[in-house]
């Protein structure tokens, strides 16, 4: 590379070697080098710009872009077509994102995987993407895609920038309330401080919420959470996963609360939303805390979904505990079926044997027989030392929501 001193480059830019040698003082200068007191300018330096003019027009910071992204991500889908609001996103970023949230929706994860690391690159678009990438790798069972998507967000968290930490941590909160780990779930959401979120991403915050209270077993406050939030925040005659999801809890909440009547409600408003549209993913992933009443609804309302939603759920449902598992310290969960797990988790949560056993269409003598035999398999004696590994809260938290 060529090179001229300092005087010769102030000469040719048209400006004093007092000027030139502020430049070079302010490390504005690309390659110069400094023999010396002598500094030595490439040859094909081009003369920087005015600062001050930079200063006027900076540019737009990280954290306001993706709270313009999240802004532009937050699509409604039209009730008639959701896929209509891939056609309507703004822009092709704002297409993936939405293509990922339609396919996690109806579970096809590795397609939702794959506009995930399309992102690559974009941070931003990455960062509103993390949350259904992390859902799609726990579904998978796909540890390393789901380090990969947790090794991004905690180099944002750490960051210092406190609106990316925050968002940061919302997103990292979908695996910990989805595979109970409530332990692990930030303070500010478990109290619903959501004054850091945008408000737009606020009802997805209140069904993370909800999610906790649903892990403590404070069925009570998951219904409050839910339904306040679907009457602040939903919109008429559009779709919007977060209804789907929050009408689920209210489903989830009632149910645990032995009001059936509204469980049943709750479950048909949100499938009549979602089922239509191939939406299977949202009660593939609660069918274990129904006891068997998301099936009956099945059969009854939407028999040409059952099979979908009930087989998603037999292949998912082991990455789920397995995901559990790694975030708990638990590993004996894996022993248990399917059916077993549904047992295990009304039996934990103190359901009257009676009323699990006319869910499950047994005795109350062979549903004995089962309770016995999942206790033989997890070297467990009753209900509470059960209750420690399918709702692992603290003691002091699961006694008060009783």
């Amino acid at each position: 590379m060529e090179y001229i001193p300092a005087t010769v480059a102030a000469g040719k830019w048209g400006v004093s070697l007092r000027h030139t040698q502020r430049l070079l003082a302010a490390n504005r200068i690309p390659n110069a080098k400094k023999y010396g007191r002598v500094w030595m300018i490439p040859a094909n330096a081009e003369k920087p710009g005015d600062a001050r003019r930079e200063k006027e027009t900076p540019k737009k910071d990280l954290a306001a872009e993706l709270n313009d992204i999240i802004e532009a991500s937050y699509t409604p889908l039209p009730l008639d077509s959701p896929d209509k609001a891939i056609n309507t996103a703004a822009g092709e970023r704002m297409q993936v994102h939405i293509e990922g949230e339609l396919a996690y929706l109806r579970g096809d994860f590795e397609y939702t995987k794959r506009c995930f690391l399309k992102t690559k690159g974009d941070d931003v678009l990455r960062m509103r993407f993390s949350a259904v990438a992390i859902a799609a790798a726990i579904n998978m069972g796909d540890y390393p895609f789901y380090q990969e998507v947790e090794t991004f967000l905690k180099g944002f968290s750490s960051s210092g920038n406190d609106f990316f930490s925050i968002f940061a941590e919302f997103c990292i909160s979908t695996a910990y309330v989805s595979a109970l780990a409530p332990n692990m779930v930030p303070g500010w959401l478990k109290n619903g401080d959501f004054a850091a979120i945008p408000a737009i991403v606020k009802p997805e915050a209140a069904y993370r919420q909800a999610k906790y209270f649903q892990c403590i077993g404070n069925y009570e406050s998951m219904l409050a959470v839910a339904q306040t939030a679907l009457s602040f925040w939903e919109l008429p005659r559009v779709i919007a996963g977060a209804s789907i999801y929050l009408r689920v809890a209210c489903a989830i909440a009632c149910h645990a609360l032995g009001r059936f009547d509204e469980a049943k409600r709750w479950m048909l408003g949100a499938m009549g939303m979602a089922l239509p549209h191939g939406f299977i993913t949202p009660f593939a992933e609660t069918i274990p805390v129904f006891g068997g009443l998301l099936e009956q609804l099945l059969e009854q309302k939407y028999p040409e979904h059952y099979d979908p939603v009930v087989n998603q759920c037999k292949r998912t449902f082991p990455n789920w505990i397995t995901f559990h598992n790694r975030f708990t310290g638990d590993n004996i969960t894996l022993v248990l079926s399917l059916r077993e797990f549904e047992i295990a988790a009304q039996v934990a949560q103190r359901v009257p044997y009676e009323r699990i056993a006319g869910q499950f269409n047994i005795s109350v003598g062979r549903l004995k027989t089962i309770i016995h035999e999942i206790y033989g398999k997890l070297y467990v004696n009753g209900r509470e030392e059960l209750a420690q590994y399918i709702v692992p809260a603290p003691r002091d938290i699961r006694k008060s929501s009783k």
